[in-house]
């Protein structure tokens, strides 16, 4: 993990803010809007060492781009991701843990990583009748 200067402690302060899953130059918008003078790169180097320690989820969205979240749980979790909104809840994932060790074992893997995300619209907004777009057009 890098040294904790003023500036990565903001990041980590507004990840401690926000609920959902939000893009590097989002969380840097929502620093600059507080008065901070963050800048873009470190926000980027502090989300990538956040992720590298395991102390964010990282969520990439259909065009690429990568989204991260303070991490809620500290085991290995999935996620359902409400396209609409945003909304995402944590979930765990048994069958797919199995599934991913069956897989590894059966093709002569080891120490095999992996991710699972759901993607869906929340009963909220299928209720008000929205149609799903993309998170990253929230």
């Amino acid at each position: 993990m890098l040294r904790m200067t003023r500036q990565r402690s903001a990041v980590q302060e507004i990840l401690e803010k926000t609920d959902d899953f939000r893009s590097a130059q989002q969380l840097h918008e929502a620093l600059r809007s507080e008065g901070s003078s963050v800048g873009l790169a470190t926000v980027y180097r502090t989300l990538q060492s956040l992720a590298e320690a395991d102390a964010v989820d990282v969520l990439r969205i259909d065009d690429g781009e990568t989204l991260y979240r303070r991490c809620a749980r500290e085991s290995h979790h999935h996620h359902l991701v409400c396209k609409v909104c945003g909304r995402t809840v944590e979930i765990e994932g048994a069958p797919v843990e199995q599934w991913a060790a069956k897989v590894a074992r059966e093709n002569g893997f080891v120490d095999v990583d992996h991710t699972a995300e759901l993607f869906g619209t929340c009963a909220q907004c299928a209720a008000s009748g929205h149609r799903a777009e993309s998170v990253e057009n929230r």
